[in-house]
């Protein structure tokens, strides 16, 4: 039976050892609470970390640890001091933490911290990979293991994985500054599914992959590695009957049965009718605009002090990496702040800032949520922040107001919410005013719709839709329409090679002899390549071409003394090995002075991308150009030539990186086709990377063996992902008759 298995960082039970003995408790984190249907189900499994170090255990309480979690259908991670300290307080939550989060100023990037990451990374894939089976799906979470999802496929590539990521993704300028961004990158495009919260952060992500990877983006898909990687936003939503049910029993809670907290809210309301309550919970963290929100609660009693002892901010701040030095000087800023305001407005009566730095259990926060008129959340950036969401969901009468920041992710959802810039003091400040004299009728108007929607779209549902794009997902069918170039297919390769007598090679230069460079006139051949050339070419029975887009001077120069056939202009011209160059095609280029200027333009408004003017084409290369901007233009210049050139004997080809225009009679196909005439090949292998090439797979007999480079769709027969295998095929033909053993050893 296929199963489910959940990875994240922290398992959603927590282990405590107490004089030897172990203590299980369950979390109520939104993670745990959301999964929870997902991780019940069949025989699925949960792994994580425990939260307990090896140096905190032996074999006896290593085993008390195993089989607690074993009926909790959970695993462990098993980690060192060491690697707590590098992998999560060090790398995740000192460098992507802050980075994820805008926070430059805070990100460190240290290269031992990297390396525990990518161990403990290592770690958790591992354990994964000890418990999956084909047909299993995967659900990895959040930035503590960005390169789990390709660590699993580098070793299972038939499991299907989805990876979510609960924190934002930056701008495409933040994450071009992390020093490893690549790798993080393959790390998560490992995965089959890849969510975030909102469509900004997929399109942050979409920018990151076109313009750091160069790949191509169809809507929210990406062709790697030969797959379609989907991308799409999932908000994630809380459990809306936990806390609505709570809020509805807080309201006919018997007096014996109510708490502390609850009687003194109480209390309060009864000495003080018209003091209203704004509230503000969070984590202990600089991301949550914390100070500035106490800053503009200063500036909202001097703009508007007919509410001093009218209204009190009610602060929970829940403590939270207290080890870091951030946050201890976050921490020591708050309570100063705290203690100037209060020291500044306080009556004897009145106190404007009730401040708890603790965790609250949960009867407590509906306590918190229920009783206060306003709810002041501002983070700087966050996410998706549940808070707003929870606050929403136990206003049971449907009053109260939520004022939101529109850096939160649930500002994209919660539209009815007040939304402010978290750094406006001004805005904030009017705002608390407009949210205090709101009218019960607007307020009421704007919960209840809010309510409507975090009602469907709950934690559960927030599960279930990604579960279900997840599984969606793995129905997809490969990109390639061409199957691998395999050690079977060398085989049998090396096998009609050894037997045949009379052999021709056609080989698309750019892109498959030698890689892309930043211009054309970069990409010359090296002494390997021309060794490599020439020893196919030394046996008698081969014929070696080079079938090209360049122009017949470039080629001649470089390989015009040669034993080789030479076709340039993607037909234009042949050059027979022994002979004179010859004109195979009779092609016009006085077209080029009117298209040369509409593409000039193309090239001014295009900073990186320039022209290469060959005899009988006009070229348009933008590799170097932005990757965003540089795709918008290509399809722009690509209509604009199209509609110019209906009427004509032209077309537009495009290549990798590149738009050439040139004449539609003539094509690499056409050219193979003249040298196949007459002639008795029986073993024929072509190989190319890009669109001018598929007219010759096309072309060639379905006997030849024709290769793709890359894993764009193709009418080759078969693939290899990059030009790097290239020339290790053909050193297996030059070199030795079994071709596989060349490849593969």
């Amino acid at each position: 039976m296929n199963k489910t298995i959940i990875v994240s960082n922290r398992l959603p039970v927590n282990l405590k050892i107490d004089n030897r003995q172990l203590q299980v408790e369950t979390s109520v984190g939104g993670l745990a609470t959301g999964m929870k249907s997902v991780h019940s189900e069949g025989n699925g499994i949960w792994i994580g970390w425990s939260g307990l170090t090896e140096e905190q255990l032996d074999a006896e309480l290593t085993e008390k640890v195993d089989e607690a979690l074993q009926k909790e259908k959970c695993a462990t991670v098993s980690l060192t001091e060491k690697d707590v300290e590098n992998f999560y307080f060090g790398f995740s939550n000192r460098t992507l933490w802050p980075m994820f989060h805008y926070f430059q100023e805070y990100t460190e990037f240290e290269l031992e911290q990297w390396n525990s990451y990518k161990e403990v990374n290592r770690k958790f894939a591992n354990e994964v990979l000890a418990y999956a089976n084909e047909g299993d799906m995967i659900w990895v979470h959040d930035y503590q293991l960005m390169l789990v999802p390709q660590m699993i496929r580098d070793k299972n590539p038939a499991l299907t994985i989805g990876f979510f990521l609960h924190i934002p993704y930056p701008s495409y300028e933040i994450f071009r500054t992390f020093p490893w961004r690549e790798e993080l990158l393959n790390g998560v495009l490992g995965a089959n599914l890849v969510g975030f919260h909102t469509y900004d952060y997929v399109r942050h992500f979409l920018s990151s992959v076109k313009r750091i990877k160069g790949l191509e983006t169809k809507f929210n898909d990406i062709v790697y590695d030969g797959r379609t990687v989907k991308v799409d936003s999932f908000p994630m939503g809380i459990d809306y009957n936990q806390f609505n049910n709570a809020a509805q029993e807080h309201k006919t809670r018997p007096e014996d049965k109510k708490s502390d907290l609850m009687r003194k809210l109480e209390e309060h309301s009864l000495h003080f009718g018209d003091n209203k309550l704004i509230l503000s919970i969070d984590r202990m963290d600089y991301t949550k605009g914390i100070p500035n929100r106490i800053l503009a609660f200063e500036y909202f009693l001097n703009k508007y002090p007919e509410y001093k002892e009218k209204v009190r901010l009610v602060m929970l701040a829940v403590p939270s990496r207290s080890n870091v030095p951030q946050y201890q000087k976050l921490k020591r800023e708050t309570d100063e702040l705290v203690g100037r305001i209060n020291g500044q407005f306080a009556t004897v009566n009145w106190t404007p800032i009730w401040y708890f730095y603790r965790s609250m259990p949960f009867e407590d926060l509906i306590d918190l949520y229920a009783s206060s008129q306003v709810a002041l959340v501002t983070p700087i950036r966050d996410g998706m922040n549940l808070v707003a969401k929870e606050y929403v969901a136990s206003r049971a009468d449907n009053d109260g107001v939520l004022v939101l920041s529109e850096m939160a992710g649930a500002a994209k959802e919660l539209h009815e919410a007040l939304l402010i810039n978290p750094n406006n003091f001004e805005q904030i400040a009017d705002t608390l005013k407009f949210a205090l004299e709101m009218p019960p009728e607007e307020q009421s108007s704007r919960i209840v719709q809010m309510k409507e929607r975090i009602s469907r779209y709950n934690v559960e549902k927030w599960s279930e839709e990604f579960m279900k794009a997840l599984y969606s997902s793995a129905q997809e069918p490969e990109v390639q329409v061409t199957r691998e170039l395999t050690t079977e297919v060398f085989a049998a390769m090396g096998n009609d090679y050894d037997s045949a007598q009379k052999r021709l090679f056609l080989l698309d230069y750019d892109g498959t002899l030698v890689g892309f460079k930043n211009t054309p006139a970069e990409a010359f051949p090296d002494d390997k390549l021309f060794d490599l050339l020439d020893s196919l070419a030394a046996d008698e029975n081969n014929e070696v071409v080079i079938i090209s887009g360049r122009d017949h001077d470039t080629l001649g120069k470089w390989f015009g003394h040669k034993n080789y056939t030479l076709i340039t202009d993607h037909g234009v011209w042949l050059r027979r090995k022994g002979r004179d160059w010859e004109a195979i095609e009779r092609v016009k280029s006085d077209w080029k002075e009117n298209i040369r200027p509409i593409m000039e333009t193309f090239v001014d408004r295009t900073p990186g991308s320039f022209i290469e003017e060959k005899n009988y084409s006009l070229a348009w290369h933008y590799r170097k150009a932005d990757g965003e901007l540089a795709d918008i233009r290509a399809k722009e210049l690509e209509f604009v030539l199209n509609s110019l050139i209906s009427n004509n004997s032209l077309a537009v080809l495009e290549g990798n990186k590149v738009l050439e225009i040139k004449n539609s009679n003539v094509n690499k196909g056409r050219a193979a086709g003249r040298l196949l005439a007459g002639a008795a090949y029986d073993f024929i292998f072509a190989i190319g990377d890009d669109w001018t090439d598929e007219y010759m797979f096309e072309e060639l007999p379905v006997s030849a063996y024709t290769v793709k480079v890359g894993s764009a769709k193709t009418h080759a027969r078969f693939y290899v992902k990059d030009n790097s295998s290239v020339r290790l095929i053909l050193e297996g033909f030059a070199g030795s008759k079994t071709v596989q053993e060349q490849v593969y050893n």
